[in-house]
């Protein structure tokens, strides 16, 4: 498997697969492939890697610029992450974690959030802390992971688009 950027030509691909990796689960809104259009039409996913498995994507992870009161502070938020189906629980999503992780290092990144599971995240060095929230989340669940000593405090946004892609989408 070969974890590498989104190339163009990915794109219907990439839909598909997101689309079937949240297909009746219990935490999405089956519209996750939806916000991937949007906020690569937007120009608001920074990162964007496929997991390539003889020639196909398998799986893939979106990274996007969040802002913490208001302001830019050089974060950003994991997600969504996917992969097909029939290959959930064998890696990939772990593989593709961290390689974004490695990338958002590389370009200076401060820190990166994710709303997840903090069973899966926490492996990878993410933690609630007090300090940064988001909006009507338990704290559990937001996640944060700074790459330096200092964490901001403050209440995070995500792009518009995670609030209502369907929406966006049709802009």
């Amino acid at each position: 498997m070969l974890i590498r950027d989104e190339q163009a030509g990915d794109e219907d691909a990439i839909r598909q697969l997101v689309e079937a990796a949240f297909h009746d689960h219990p935490h999405g809104d089956q519209r996750e492939h939806l916000l991937i259009d949007v906020l690569r039409a937007s120009g608001a996913m920074i990162l964007s890697l496929v997991a390539d498995q003889d020639g196909a994507p398998v799986g893939h992870i979106a990274f996007s610029p969040v802002r913490i009161d208001g302001a830019c502070q050089h974060w950003y938020g994991l997600g969504p992450v996917a992969v097909i189906p029939a290959r959930q629980r064998s890696g990939i999503g772990q593989a593709l974690v961290h390689a974004g992780l490695v990338r958002l290092k590389s370009i200076s990144a401060a820190g990166c959030v994710v709303l997840g599971d903090p069973t899966f995240y926490t492996r990878f060095g993410f933690a609630a802390r007090q300090q940064l929230t988001f909006a009507g989340a338990p704290l559990e669940y937001f996640l944060s992971l700074p790459f330096g000593a200092t964490v901001p405090a403050g209440t995070v946004e995500y792009h518009p688009s995670f609030y209502h892609p369907s929406q966006h989408a049709e802009e």
